[in-house]
């Protein structure tokens, strides 16, 4: 039997946060006296404020990476604020196993995270770059509006079908331009799309001038080819 010498590799100054919706509490373990550890837990709020001050405290102590875990959207502001000063690492939660029977509190397990962390046992997950995050945002928004635009346009035509208005037997699409009328159990529905009144404005418009000018042609004097004047009737 020989004697197995595994020399771990340990990040000297590790932090671990673990997040909630109003407290973010902070674990530092950073190198001591004798080849011993020291370690230090704070608690911070999760003001805008007091992540600059735990920003301010972490970079004083040399802290080179930061790791917390993913727990809901709470992650984002600190990770944000964080992700530009120091190696930032989002782990999930279910990487990190804790010991059965071991009691489980906020500082116990921003200790934990941290011992973790330091002995380089847990991977980080991927956080897309800031413009990729904005671009992502704002497609996921468009396909929210996307999905309400649809629900409502269902409620829409459920609300006809309550009132017997079978307009989706004539129709495809409800909410699409309809006629300038439509003629409903012997009512007429007028339509209210602002595209549908101008262009009727504009052909009752066209209408009345070609109505005048054939009123006004009435009497005038039009020439043939006898070059005789006849007054049309």
């Amino acid at each position: 039997m020989e004697v197995a010498q595994d020399e771990q590799e340990i990040i000297a100054r590790v932090a671990a946060l673990d997040i909630g919706k109003a407290e973010v509490v902070c674990c530092v373990r950073v190198p001591g006296k004798g080849g011993s550890r020291l370690q230090e837990v704070r608690t911070f709020s999760t003001m805008t404020r007091s992540l600059l001050v735990l920003s301010d405290w972490l970079a004083g102590l040399g802290v080179t990476r930061v790791v917390m875990e993913a727990t809901s959207d709470y992650w984002k502001p600190p990770f944000y604020l964080l992700e530009n000063t120091f190696q930032t690492w989002l782990v999930n939660a279910k990487d990190v196993k804790h010991l059965p029977g071991r009691p489980k509190t906020d500082r116990l397990d921003a200790v934990w995270l941290c011992k973790v962390a330091e002995r380089q046992m847990l991977r980080a997950s991927f956080v897309p770059p800031a413009p990729f995050r904005e671009l992502r945002d704002l497609t996921r928004y468009r396909v929210d509006l996307i999905t309400a635009r649809t629900a409502e346009k269902q409620r829409v035509e459920k609300l006809l079908e309550d009132a017997m208005i079978k307009v989706s037997v004539v129709v495809s699409d409800v909410s699409s331009s309809p006629a300038p009328s439509v003629s409903t159990s012997g009512r007429v529905v007028q339509s209210s799309a602002p595209g549908v009144r101008a262009s009727t404005a504009k052909k009752s418009q066209a209408s009345s001038r070609s109505a005048e000018n054939s009123n006004s042609s009435c009497g005038a004097v039009v020439p043939v080819r006898s070059n005789v004047c006849v007054s049309r009737l």
